[in-house]
C-alpha cells in the first residue's frame, strides 16, 4: 500500500516478521487431509487434525498467516456488534444460544493452545462493547444485551466505558481477549510441522476433482491426492457450491498510533456508527500502547481509499487527541446472506469435502471455531452447533431474503452496467503517476496502470472469478473486483482470490 512518509503496514506482520519460505511441493503427492488456505480457519483445522493422528498438508498461495489474518485487528470475542437479536428473531433462541456456546468455545479453545503451547502472543483479557453515541440507538442495544444475555453470554447494558468520550449506551461482555494473531499462529505452524504436517507456502490450487480420493491440482500441475479436503481460503476458489451467491465482499480500513499507558482504554469498541468505528489497544513499548482503529468500510472497488483513511484517522485523532500515527492496512472480510458463517460440507451431496468462509470481520473466534467443528466432522464426531453453520442450510437463507437479493442486485449492476459505461472516458495519456483505470479502446476494456515513474501497462480489465470489471484502488496499489472481492496487483498478478488466474497482460493498441 501507498503510505504516508514514516507510515508502515500491518503492524502483526511487522512485528512477526515471516521466516524463510516454505517450498511449494516437488511433486505429487498423498495425504489424508489437505487443507486450502493457510489463515487462521486452515492453520487450526490443521493443527487439530494433525494432534488427532491425521496426516494433513497446508496448500497456501502465499504465506501462511499473511493474508486476512495478518491484517485483522485480532480481537478475540462472542460479541459480534449487533448478532444476538438478530438470531434470536431469524433462528430462534437455540440458534442464538449455539452461536454463543461455540464462539465462547473458541476462546476457551485459543486460550488452552497458547497455554499448552507456551505461546507468548501478548494474550490479554478484555471485556468487549458495542456502543453508539446516538441515543437512538439505545433501544438497539439494550435488546442486544438482553438477547446476549439469553444466549448465555454475561451481557449487559452499560452507559459508562473507559473510552475518553461519551456514548449514549453500550452492551458490555466480560472474559473475552486480545491477542497477537501472527505470533499465535506462527507457533501454531511450527508446532503443526513437529508432529508431522506439511505445509507448503507459494503454492496457488487452481482445480478440484471430487471423489475417493479427491484431486487437487495447483498452478505449478502438481497433484494433491486426499481423503479429505477443507477450502478456507476467505472467499471459496471454487463455486461449484454457488456460496458466491450469499457472500458479499466489504473492505476495511485500520490506523495505528502510538498512546500513553494511562490514556489507552482496555476495552474491545466497536459501533455499527459512521461505518463502522472499532477501538482496541495492544502492548507497545517505552510507556505507550498502540490504538488500533478499524472502520469505513465498503465494497472493494468502489470507493475513494485515500478519502476514507484520512476520514478514519481524522475521526481517531478527534477521539483521542495527540496522536501519533505509526502504521496503516486494510483488511477484507465476507458476511454471509444470513449473518452466520458458512462451515462444513462444501455442497449437498458432499462426503469429502469442506469448506469454511463468511466470518463477517470475526475471523479470530470464528476461524478457531471453524478448526474444532471441521475437525469434528471430518473424524465423524457429532457438533451441537454444526447445523447452525451447516452451508447447505437454506431455511435461513430464505428468511433472509433481503440481504440476498440486495447483494445479488449490487452484482448485476456491476457485471452489466460496467460493461455499458460510456465510450468517453480517460485515455492513456489522462492517468497520472501512480494511478490506474479502466480505458476503452476498439470496443474493449483495458486496466491501464501508470507507475510513479511513468511506466504504462495494461491488463485486461476483466476479473479472471466471473468475469466483472475491475477498479482501481490508488491508496493500495491494486485492481479490485466490486462483485467478489478479487485483489489484483498493477501487473495483474493475484493478491486475493476467490480469482485463481491472473488479469491477462495487454498491448494498447496505437
Amino acid at each position: 500500500m501507498n503510505a504516508e512518509r514514516g507510515i508502515q503496514g500491518s503492524y502483526w506482520l511487522e512485528t512477526a516478521p515471516p521466516g524463510a519460505p516454505a517450498p511449494p511441493p516437488s511433486g505429487d503427492l498423498t495425504v489424508d487431509v489437505a487443507v486450502v488456505g493457510g489463515g487462521i480457519a486452515g492453520l487450526s483445522t490443521a493443527w487439530e487434525l494433525v494432534r488427532q493422528g491425521r496426516e494433513v498438508a497446508v496448500l497456501e498461495a502465499g504465506r501462511v498467516a499473511a493474508g486476512v489474518t495478518g491484517h485483522t485487528t485480532a480481537k478475540l470475542t462472542a460479541l459480534h456488534t449487533l448478532v444476538y437479536d438478530h438470531l434470536r428473531r431469524t433462528r430462534g433462541p437455540e440458534g442464538a444460544r449455539l452461536y454463543a456456546l461455540s464462539q465462547m468455545a473458541a476462546i476457551s479453545r485459543a486460550r488452552e493452545i497458547a497455554d499448552e503451547l507456551g505461546i507468548d502472543c501478548e494474550w490479554e483479557e478484555a471485556a468487549a462493547f458495542t456502543y453508539a453515541e446516538d441515543p437512538r440507538r439505545v433501544g438497539r442495544l439494550r435488546a442486544e444485551a438482553e438477547a446476549a444475555r439469553e444466549a448465555g453470554l454475561p451481557a449487559e447494558f452499560v452507559t459508562e466505558t473507559d473510552l475518553p468520550f461519551a456514548v449514549a449506551g453500550a452492551v458490555r461482555v466480560s472474559g473475552q481477549a486480545q491477542f497477537h494473531p501472527r505470533k499465535y499462529l506462527l507457533a501454531l505452524t511450527d508446532d503443526l510441522r513437529r508432529r508431522g504436517g506439511t505445509v507448503y507456502e507459494g503454492t496457488r490450487v487452481v482445480g478440484l476433482t471430487e471423489g475417493e480420493p479427491c484431486v487437487l491440482r495447483t498452478d505449478t500441475g502438481v497433484s494433491v491426492r486426499a481423503d479429505k479436503v477443507v477450502i478456507a481460503t476467505h472467499y471459496p476458489v471454487f463455486d461449484r457450491a454457488l456460496l458466491f451467491t450469499r457472500l458479499s465482499p466489504r473492505r476495511e480500513l485500520v490506523v495505528a498510533a502510538t498512546i500513553d499507558e494511562d490514556r489507552a482504554p482496555r476495552g474491545m469498541y466497536i459501533t455499527p456508527e459512521q461505518a463502522t468505528r472499532s477501538v482496541r489497544t495492544a502492548p507497545y513499548r517505552g510507556g505507550k500502547r498502540l490504538l488500533i482503529v478499524t472502520g469505513e468500510h465498503f465494497v472493494p472497488g468502489t470507493a475513494d481509499v485515500e478519502e476514507r483513511f484520512a476520514r478514519l484517522s481524522a475521526w481517531a485523532d478527534d477521539h483521542f487527541a495527540g496522536l501519533t500515527f505509526t502504521h496503516r492496512w486494510a483488511t477484507q472480510d465476507n458476511d454471509s446472506s444470513d449473518s452466520v458463517p458458512l462451515v462444513g460440507p462444501l455442497r449437498p451431496g458432499s462426503r469429502h469435502t469442506y469448506v469454511a468462509t463468511g466470518f463477517g470481520g470475526w475471523g479470530m473466534s470464528g476461524g478457531i471455531m471453524a478448526g474444532g467443528l471441521l475437525s469434528d466432522l471430518i473424524n465423524g464426531r457429532e457438533v451441537a452447533w454444526d447445523g447452525l453453520y451447516d452451508p447447505r442450510r437454506l431455511a435461513s437463507v430464505v428468511r433472509e431474503g433481503t440481504s440476498f437479493l440486495k447483494h445479488q442486485a449490487h452484482v448485476a449492476r456491476h457485471f452489466v452496467g460496467d460493461r455499458l459505461s460510456p465510450v468517453k472516458g480517460p485515455g492513456p495519456g489522462d492517468i497520472p503517476p501512480g494511478d490506474g483505470a479502466v480505458v476503452r479502446l476498439g470496443g474493449r476494456q483495458y486496466a491501464v496502470h501508470r507507475d510513479e515513474n511513468g511506466h504504462v501497462q495494461a491488463v485486461s480489465a476483466r476479473c479472471t472469478h466471473l468475469g466483472c470489471i475491475v477498479s482501481f484502488n490508488r491508496a493500495e496499489q491494486a485492481w479490485e473486483c466490486p462483485c467478489h472481492g478479487s485483489r489484483f496487483a498493477p501487473d495483474g498478478e493475484i493478491l486475493q482470490g476467490p480469482a485463481v488466474r491472473p488479469l491477462e497482460k495487454r498491448d494498447i493498441p496505437e
